[in-house]
């Protein structure tokens, strides 16, 4: 790999994905506030909340699994060795940016074949996700094959699941206070065999 003799300045970079990030923060607490608040309540009311998405997507949904399971929730991973049947009584959180990866797509008709709830996070809300779901936040964002730049100057999807962690966060946090647990109620859950 090359690089040109005149390179970008990182914190131009950083000042770039910042102001699409924002964008999308915008877009998303405008136009999509009540969906935001039916995925927290399909959380709330689960029994236990499974979560799923592929490569950074499925990063991203690990780290808002870990914030849930501070708050008390039963959480699972999809694909980790003791990740249980899904029933009726719970919610499959589930990311894919086009709302087409077919192993998403599966495991989201497998869980509302059962009768449990789907809440997706797309960008496109008539895929096969967005169809699947009971649930779907729409992420104003690139799909990792956009790769004309009209919507995200970043590679591959990067909006797309920087503002997926924030989507997690917020639900997490919109919760946390809805619980009245303070912070010292929820530290005795983090991992301790670190």
């Amino acid at each position: 790999m090359t690089y040109s003799t005149t390179s970008a300045r990182t914190a131009d970079s950083l000042r770039s994905i910042s102001g699409e990030v924002q964008g999308v923060v915008d877009r998303l607490a405008r136009e999509s506030g009540d969906d935001l608040d039916r995925a927290a309540d399909r959380v709330r009311a689960a029994e236990r909340v499974f979560v799923l998405g592929a490569g950074r997507s499925g990063l991203a949904l690990r780290m808002t699994a870990m914030r849930l399971m501070h708050l008390g929730l039963a959480v699972h991973v999809v694909g980790d060795a003791t990740t249980p049947a899904i029933t009726e009584h719970d919610v499959l959180v589930v990311a894919s940016g086009s709302g087409t990866t077919t192993g998403i797509v599966r495991a989201a008709s497998t869980a509302a074949g059962v009768g449990a709830g789907v809440v997706a996070i797309t960008t496109d809300r008539t895929s096969p996700l967005g169809e699947l779901a009971d649930v779907v936040i729409v992420i104003p964002a690139a799909t990792k094959q956009d790769h004309a730049g009209l919507i995200s100057a970043q590679y591959s999807g990067g909006l797309f699941e920087q503002s997926l962690v924030l989507v997690g966060d917020a639900l997490f946090d919109a919760l946390w206070k809805d619980s009245g647990a303070t912070a010292e109620e929820l530290w005795p859950r983090h991992a301790n065999l670190e």
